[in-house]
């Protein structure tokens, strides 16, 4: 049985006594509106309001609102609003309306500029703890993961290892050519233009030889491969746990490490030294046609050069540093993708997070292992 929705307005000395009645639902919105909009004049000048739900017989949260409305306009103008015959199934909801709204947000008082500054440390060494715990967290999961392929290695998800490889790998051999050769030929040229001016041309295929093998042909392929693979792996395993994919995976038995994330960190740790070394190779390569063409140095004398100024050491310490920072932009990756909540915000976010904090972890590793090597006399 339908009830159609009433509002009167009684007027009892000082106290206007509004008594709404019938159905307050949303299905009778626009009824509800001129009803509540024919009271204003007399709620206006009434200085009490007395409010009796007791006829209400239907309320949902359109209803409520409607007359927290009328209640809230007598209280804004300093004029006591009461409300009486609640029924006790819509109590609640007459409660949580009530409550709309009615926390007003603290004012913030101004804080010192140096403890201002001392709380933002805080806060930043907080949340670099709560990043190594995510990273050791993650570290742990893939040995154990690692663990139990070892144990029975029909479990290693051969399939999505061979198609990883191919997309952080093979895939990625001309942009890492590319980028590699221009770097290498603008270290060439700069030395050229310079080590000129004391006539040591012969120095600059030194300099190219060396900083390539040692330092920036496996630290340039690194950052590329973390902002390219690393920004990918956030991203895909991002919106996997938006889709609550993870969360399905978990339900069905499996292991989101050992299906998901061990895969990739492997293609990573197998494809990074293999990068290093093509983009070492084009950046000699680059080294060697600026030589020809800027430096007037023949092939063969370069090669020749190369031949003395460089040795097998040097490669070694550049190969050797690739699978370390490999796994730590996997790890950063994938930590940061599972850390993803359920708005494309939080996607964009994390995956800005991941390659920034992937390109910090590979200069600092870079760094450990140049003093590592130098004490060691490498």
């Amino acid at each position: 049985m339908a009830f159609l929705p009433l509002l009167t307005a009684t007027p009892s000395g000082d106290v206007l006594e509004l008594r709404p009645g019938g159905a307050w639902t949303a299905a009778n919105a626009a009824t509800l509106e001129v009803l509540s909009n024919s009271i204003t004049g007399e709620l206006d000048r009434a200085k009490a309001v007395k409010l009796d739900m007791a006829g209400v017989r239907e309320l949902d949260t359109l209803g409520a609102w409607l007359l927290e409305k009328i209640s809230r306009r007598a209280a804004a103008s300093g004029r006591p609003a009461e409300i009486v015959g609640v029924a006790d199934n819509y109590a609640g909801l007459i409660e949580e309306v009530h409550q709309v709204n009615r926390r007003n947000p603290a004012p913030v008082p101004a804080l010192n500029p140096v403890v201002a500054k001392l709380n933002d440390i805080g806060r930043g060494t907080v949340g670099a703890r709560e990043d190594i715990a995510v990273f050791l967290q993650m570290l742990g999961s893939l040995f154990l993961a690692l663990v139990g392929v070892l144990r029975r290695p029909r479990s290693l998800r051969l399939t999505s290892l061979v198609y990883q490889l191919y997309r952080v790998g093979f895939q990625a051999i001309p942009i890492m050519v590319l980028i590699t050769f221009l770097i290498g030929a603008i270290i060439a040229q700069q030395g050229f233009f310079h080590f000129r001016k004391f006539g040591a041309d012969s120095y600059v295929v030194d300099m190219v030889g060396i900083l390539v093998l040692r330092e920036l042909g496996v630290l340039i392929v690194a950052i590329m491969v973390a902002g390219r693979s690393g920004s990918a792996y956030t991203a895909e395993l991002g919106s996997m746990k938006m889709r609550e994919e993870i969360d399905a995976l978990s339900t069905m038995g499996l292991d989101p490490v050992g299906v998901l994330i061990l895969p990739r960190i492997i293609a990573l740790i197998c494809a990074l030294p293999i990068l290093s070394f093509i983009g070492s190779i084009a950046a000699l390569y680059g080294g060697g046609l600026v030589a020809q063409f800027y430096g007037d140095m023949g092939p063969a004398i370069y090669i020749a050069r190369l031949h003395d100024a460089v040795s097998v050491t040097s490669f070694k310490v550049g190969i050797i540093k690739a699978p370390f920072m490999a796994l730590a932009i996997g790890i950063v990756a994938c930590s940061e993708g599972l850390r993803v909540k359920g708005s494309a915000e939080s996607l964009g976010k994390q995956t800005t997070t991941s390659v920034v904090k992937s390109i910090f972890l590979v200069i600092v590793l870079d760094g450990l292992f140049a003093v590592f090597f130098a004490s060691i006399g490498m």
